[in-house]
């Protein structure tokens, strides 16, 4: 297993953002407030229903944030979020974060019956193995679901 990487300060200047379909309006209104532009990337689906993703932007040693909430449908966002996280890893993204405002599987954080899948950690681990440093997401389930994985997870709960 590989040493983690050091943790090190953002540079402004190389932060970009992109986003699937779950949310870009989400994505352009993160933009707008951060005064950057959203990163250009092609999602689009195969005629069969595979997704056919593009970066189609420089990211090389760019701190990249993946705008995705997985909401319904959401294996098909999911799916959209890996691939863009695997797409950056392999265009040469400095670090990359997965941001998801919300995070689908999250109740299924335990195994609360024989031969049940906690799948929970199974996303998170995917999430992982794509190839994110860092996952923000909003308001988890339960916070054990940050365990699963080896990224770094940020977690911001609501004020009540």
């Amino acid at each position: 297993m590989a040493a983690p990487r050091p943790v090190r300060t953002m540079r402004f200047e190389q932060l970009k953002i992109f986003t699937g379909n779950a949310n870009p309006s989400l994505a352009a209104k993160i933009c707008a407030s951060l005064g950057t532009t959203l990163g250009s990337a092609e999602v689009e689906p195969f005629s069969d229903g595979e997704i056919r993703l593009q970066i189609l932007e420089n990211v090389r040693g760019a701190d990249v944030f993946a705008v995705q909430p997985t909401c319904t449908p959401v294996d098909r966002h999911l799916m959209e979020l890996l691939l863009m996280i695997d797409a950056l890893k392999r265009a040469s993204a400095e670090r990359i974060t997965a941001v998801l405002p919300y995070y689908g599987y999250a109740r299924q954080d335990r195994k609360d019956k024989p031969r049940m899948p906690i799948s929970a950690r199974l996303i998170a681990n995917l999430i992982q193995r794509a190839g994110a440093d860092r996952v923000l997401t909003l308001d988890l389930h339960a916070a054990q679901i940050q365990g699963s994985s080896t990224s770094r997870w940020i977690i911001c709960s609501p004020r009540r």
